[in-house]
């Protein structure tokens, strides 16, 4: 149980820490993953997906993290109501960028309020619909890109 407590106090003092230093990132980034954020939380909303869908690709292919390293920071972001226990494990390989998490998050809330309120007025077979499109055109967006 010790163990577990110490992991909890390590995950808040490297969020701390973290929030810290997004005042050192650049404006642009922090507007590009806020936007990620705000993006997959309207997704969520829409289509009650997860940001392993939306978020994990969007960190890979656009802002260049490794493939764990956005996991990882996807988990994190998810990590109190979600997977805690699976982000425990990252951290301690350290692949979670906080800096990120944290940014992603306040998009997320953001944008999953907005997505649901669109939701609820969209008929089912039209959702379903879009669904399939936004799976394929991702599924194939990640089939045919180039880098690793």
């Amino acid at each position: 149980m010790i163990n577990f407590n110490t992991q909890i106090i390590t995950i808040f003092t490297a969020n701390y820490c973290s929030l810290k230093k997004v005042l050192s990132m650049e404006l642009y980034f922090i507007i590009g993953i806020l936007l990620v954020g705000l993006c997959a939380g309207v997704l969520s909303g829409l289509f009650g997906i997860g940001g392993g869908i939306v978020i994990v690709p969007a960190l890979v292919m656009i802002f260049g993290l490794a493939q764990q390293t956005a996991q990882g920071t996807t988990l994190a972001l998810l990590s109190i109501p979600v997977s805690l226990v699976a982000a425990l494990n990252y951290t301690k390989a350290g692949l979670i960028d906080w800096k990120i998490a944290v940014i992603l998050a306040v998009g997320f809330v953001i944008g999953g309020y907005f997505g649901s309120k669109i939701a609820v007025n969209i008929d089912a077979t039209v959702m379903k619909k879009m669904f399939a499109i936004l799976m394929i055109v991702l599924a194939v967006k990640m089939l045919l890109e180039k880098k690793t």
